[in-house]
């Protein structure tokens, strides 16, 4: 792989934007930041565009639309991961986590089957991926059916991320029966008596849940992969996941549990799709609101790719964060939470996953994306503007 020098650049560093800066990258690697002097290599000229570490999504469904674009109408596999990876590349999103759900025959691709032969498509995908395509398997504690399928998974190295989840009605994201009931009738078009046996259904299951979840996240533990829980909504539900050995708490409902798993050393995952609309979906808490007061650890793309570099700026306009905290909400952050050293700071040695933002409008635009210093989605933007956005001369 031939040297890479990106020149012209508002490169955004862990503690502080440089002005008019350039990095050398060699063999995939940042060998340089503002380097003395350019050997042979390839010239970028940014024109004065934002360069950030390559984002980090460590929770994102959207390859179940991918390969179920409508209910019950399946694409080939390999056609729908081939199309997600581009998405991502696309999004500035350089290590994806593709968050697949494990919930037996609940509906459509989420159930076993279907989920573990996407999750090894993905896998068997890596070799030939524009970014760095990562698994994260979601258990649903209601279906004892789905233990023997992780725990195969699981040994097959197949999965990078583990979360345990539950969504059954009164409590997490359903804080009440008629809610879940609305959820299932408009998103899943269930009648409403088809959606109540789908809740008797799912109340009944949770016997025995306590010893799968625990029995699961130590299998988990043993083989080195990290582990979250969902949609926690109390402190007694961190105490309970932290005991467990849970290393992240994602979609913390409200400002108590997220401050609970923030002070007990979880880090939390909030949505950036909740950034940009102002709100969560289903009248958890508002991400920014998290942000503010300085519970939020990492922000995922949740349901979206697209919307996790909005939120990184939405972030910086709206709170009191530098432009260098905001971007380690979807870089540094989620890095170190997953444990993956060698990415998420624009830093010498470090992977060159990076991303080159042109402002469009008031839009941040993904013009340029590098994946392990390979170049894997470039746009231009008639009249692009110079990014004005204020400076994070410190953390």
């Amino acid at each position: 792989m031939s040297a890479l020098y990106l020149t012209h650049a508002r490169i955004v560093l862990p503690d502080m934007v440089l002005s008019d800066s350039a990095i050398l990258i060699e063999d995939g690697v940042i060998a340089a930041i503002e380097p003395d002097g350019v050997r042979a290599a390839q010239v970028v000229d940014l024109e004065g565009q934002t360069l950030l570490p390559g984002l980090i999504d460590l929770h994102c469904d959207a390859i179940e639309k991918e390969a179920e674009p409508r209910s019950r109408v399946l694409f080939p596999l390999d056609f729908a991961v081939a199309q997600v990876d581009r998405r991502n590349a696309a999004a500035g999103i350089t290590t994806p986590f593709h968050a697949l759900s494990f919930a037996n025959n609940e509906w459509g691709v989420r159930n076993n089957q279907t989920a573990s032969q996407v999750a090894r498509t993905l896998h068997a995908f890596r070799a030939h991926s524009l970014v760095d395509n990562r698994v994260h398997c979601r258990y649903e504690i209601t279906d004892a059916s789905a233990m023997p399928v992780l725990q195969a998974l699981l040994d097959e190295g197949v999965v990078d991320l583990l979360s345990v989840m539950d969504h059954s009605p009164g409590q997490g994201q359903f804080k009440t029966l008629e809610a879940y009931l609305q959820y299932m009738m408009g998103n899943h078009a269930m009648s409403r008596d088809e959606a109540e046996d789908a809740a008797r259904a799912k109340l009944q299951a949770r016997d025995g849940a306590a010893l799968r979840v625990e029995t699961l996240l130590e299998h988990a533990r043993r083989l080195g992969v990290p582990t979250a829980s969902h949609d926690d909504d109390s402190v007694q539900r961190i105490a309970t996941m932290r005991n467990l050995g849970v290393s992240m708490s994602e979609f913390p409902i409200n400002l108590d549990t997220a401050t609970a798993a923030v002070s007990c050393g979880l880090p939390t995952i909030l949505g950036a799709p909740n950034v940009l609309r102002g709100q969560s979906q289903s009248g958890s808490m508002r991400a920014i609101d998290a942000v503010r007061a300085g519970v939020a650890s990492c922000l995922c793309s949740d349901y979206q790719p697209s919307t996790l570099i909005a939120a990184a700026f939405a972030v910086a306009a709206q709170s009191d964060l530098t432009l260098s905290q905001a971007v380690a909400l979807v870089t540094a952050n989620p890095a170190d939470a997953c444990g993956l050293g060698d990415r998420g700071r624009i830093a010498a040695g470090r992977r060159a996953d990076l991303v080159a933002v042109a402002l469009v409008g008031q839009l941040p635009l993904v013009s340029h994306a590098w994946s392990g210093g390979r170049l894997v989605f470039a746009a231009h933007y008639h009249a692009a503007s110079r990014q004005p956005a204020r400076e994070a001369v410190a953390a």
